[in-house]
């Protein structure tokens, strides 16, 4: 089933007088239940794709469908409420916030959606236990964390309020190898229970757990290569990667 479509997607920017074309004219599904990973070179609009799809931003032209509704014409305020009952986001850098400890983080953004503080105060113990996180962490700052925890705590936030789809941009990008695998096979997991994943990155490890890999150059989807479902260690699943991202220019 059809999670996103877009029509004719375009975003400009105005800089030093000049129209900046940064996607062009994007046709593009994205299917429910996928790991969608989103590659390319720097500037190619990555980012800027997946800030359009989850309402972030939107777009100068076309449209974006979510499950049958028009998005892209939505106010701020309802852009904010689709968010906040669709979508979860994991960044680069976690933006968690540094005056609240990491269970109170994760709390407040379910206490946005949901008035049952009792099933929220439970998901939200049960989530951080799946990622490893233990009680004495949770009760912590998140500059008491290492990168890797404090990650692991953003996709708990993250998955509070049962998205339909997990937005991640560059996630592992800021993380060492071991916590870099850690947070991946967390949204390897997400995925495979039912949840939609999609994913900005430059990383050859990250980009391996999609199952459908989407190529921008230039504003531009160039390819998509269809993977099948993550399985570890397929040495068919990484050539069958490579031979692609080579045959883009990557």
């Amino acid at each position: 089933m059809t999670l996103i479509k877009t029509s004719k997607l375009s975003k400009s920017f105005s800089s030093g007088g000049a129209q900046q074309h940064i996607l062009k004219n994007l046709d593009l599904e994205i299917y429910e239940g996928d790991f969608t990973v989103i590659m390319g070179p720097s500037g190619a609009g990555k980012s800027t794709l997946l800030y359009a799809l989850s309402g972030m931003d939107k777009p100068t032209l076309g449209s974006i469908q979510f499950l049958g509704q028009e998005i892209s014409k939505l106010s701020n305020d309802k852009l904010a409420v689709f968010r906040r009952e669709h979508c979860g986001f994991v960044f680069q850098q976690m933006f968690l916030l540094d005056n609240m400890s990491i269970i109170d983080n994760v709390l407040a953004a379910g206490y946005l959606v949901s008035a049952d503080r009792k099933a929220i105060v439970d998901r939200a113990k049960k989530l951080l236990t799946q990622v490893g996180l233990s009680e004495q962490e949770w009760r912590k700052f998140p500059t008491q964390l290492s990168g890797g925890e404090a990650q692991r705590a953003a996709i708990v936030r993250a998955l509070i309020n049962h998205p339909k789809v997990v937005f991640a941009d560059e996630p592992t990008g800021a993380l060492n190898l071991a916590s870099g695998k850690a947070v991946l096979d967390i949204l390897t997991q997400t995925n495979q229970n039912g949840q939609s994943v999609i994913m900005v990155t430059h990383d050859l490890r990250s980009a391996r757990r999609g199952n459908r890999i989407l190529y921008i150059s230039d504003g531009v989807i160039r390819g998509t290569c269809d993977l099948g479902h993550y399985v570890s260690g397929s040495k068919e699943r990484h050539d069958k990667l490579i031979t692609f991202l080579e045959e883009m220019g990557w």
